[in-house]
């Protein structure tokens, strides 16, 4: 079996047509286990967890709606598992908390985008990487994988080491794999799994996240995965999952985690 479950329709709408769309290419791609996990910062709701200047112009779902187009979906038979990738965001354990357990979720992603006011994955913030210490990035956002997975409010770590999307990498390799080992001492410790993601073979780092030294840490650990494409358009779905399969099986894999209102079972990859 397949899985896709970190997908975005925030290039479309929030519309049944639209969403069938995404569906259509899952199937066509044999992919059994599809969902949507739309930015938890686009909905009004989420105004107290995070908020900066870049994250308010982007507001403008309500998840009354959202609930409502997954319950169109299911009245009409489409399996669609319904999530939400949340900005994990320190300090915030209890209002994150909150808002997950308003709704009835298949699963939940947790992502770090921001290590404190810096955009790491934004093209507006590029800059920003030429004035800070690469290292000192690199800390701070293992620094909030490791309490990430403390949390355990998530059932998914979305893109593991996102860090690395514009390739500004510490060069001492021990550096590195000491980041590697205690953000997957964290991860075994806890309920989340880790995507394989194949979105960053669209980005300038031309890697799958994560890195094949990071996932065989994964494996080793016991922990599990599952495969996404992070999709924001319909042709992207299951995207270079030949690559995602054939790195997992690599490293060890040969099961993936799946997902139903919070249960989860193991599958068999492929």
């Amino acid at each position: 079996m397949l899985t896709d479950y970190h997908n975005h329709l925030e290039n479309g709408t929030l519309t049944l047509d639209y969403l069938k769309k995404f569906i259509h290419k899952a199937t066509e791609k044999g992919i059994s286990h599809f969902g949507i996990s739309e930015h938890a910062y686009h909905f009004y709701q989420t105004a107290n967890i995070l908020s900066n200047d870049w994250v308010e112009k982007r507001r403008y779902y309500d998840m009354a709606d959202y609930v409502s187009l997954f319950e169109q979906a299911w009245n009409e038979h489409v399996d669609v598992k319904m999530s939400i990738e949340m900005d994990y965001t320190p300090g915030k354990h209890q209002e994150m908390e909150t808002f997950i357990n308003q709704y009835n979720f298949d699963y939940v992603i947790g992502s770090i985008h921001w290590v404190d006011d810096f955009g790491i994955d934004l093209s507006e913030y590029k800059s920003e990487w030429e004035r800070r210490d690469v290292y000192d990035v690199y800390r701070a956002y293992f620094d909030q994988v490791v309490t990430l997975a403390q949390s355990n409010l998530f059932d998914i770590l979305g893109h593991f080491d996102l860090v690395k999307i514009f390739n500004y990498v510490p060069h001492q390799k021990d550096f590195l794999l000491e980041q590697y080992d205690r953000a997957t001492d964290a991860l075994k410790e806890s309920k989340t799994c880790v995507e394989i993601s194949t979105a960053g073979l669209r980005k300038p780092t031309q890697e799958i996240y994560p890195h094949e030294e990071l996932l065989a840490m994964c494996y080793k650990k016991g922990i599990p995965i599952v495969l996404s494409s992070d999709a924001h358009f319909p042709e992207h779905v299951g995207f270079a999952y030949d690559q995602a399969v054939e790195l997992a099986r690599k490293v060890g894999y040969t099961k993936l985690m799946t997902f139903n209102k919070g249960e989860r079972r193991e599958v068999s990859l492929g």
